[in-house]
């Protein structure tokens, strides 16, 4: 099952721990915006700017993790294009890891509310207040987001597909290892 190399265990930590986040936060997202607004609404935006930072955080980690431990070879089954695709598909990850939580941060600066990490270290904005830009941001925001969502499904049946149509063992490269 694990003739293949493996991802370090930093980088399967990182890998999950961001997969549960990113997922959370996707939802919560989508959940918060169509809410009425209220004190828990506010809560809510609150915790997902809070993980958003947390996120972006964790994927500059995650970058100076894996540039100073490169992931494992391919096995020679995989073709050329599927590992291309790989590559581009991972860089489009970490693009996205950094773009959107930062799309969020200039969207409240725009929007004049500043983020407080954790409700303890303030933040400074990153723009002035502007109605206009932030109305932008949102959508670039949004955007992004959507764009991750695709990224995720395709990565999830890429996945699956190595797992139970190739049966190359390469998703258990990823996977926890168990004693």
């Amino acid at each position: 099952m694990f003739g293949t190399p493996v991802y370090t265990p930093t980088a399967r930590f990182l890998h999950w721990l961001m997969a549960f986040l990113i997922l959370g936060m996707l939802a919560l997202g989508l959940f918060m915006t169509g809410l009425d607004l209220s004190p828990a609404k506010l809560r809510l935006y609150s915790w997902h700017k809070w993980i958003g930072v947390t996120l972006f955080l964790l994927a500059l980690a995650r970058i100076l993790w894996r540039a100073t431990h490169p992931a494992p070879p391919l096995p020679g089954s995989v073709p050329a294009w599927e590992g291309l695709a790989a590559y581009a598909v991972h860089g489009l990850f970490y693009l996205l890891m950094l773009a959107t939580p930062l799309s969020g941060w200039l969207m409240s600066s725009a929007k004049g509310f500043q983020t407080v990490w954790w409700g303890v270290l303030p933040l400074p904005d990153l723009l002035g207040k502007d109605e206009a830009l932030g109305r932008l941001l949102e959508t670039v925001h949004q955007s992004l987001n959507w764009g991750l969502i695709v990224l995720l499904i395709v990565h999830v049946f890429a996945a699956l597909k190595h797992q139970y149509v190739d049966r190359d063992g390469l998703m258990e490269r990823m996977l926890p290892r168990m004693r």
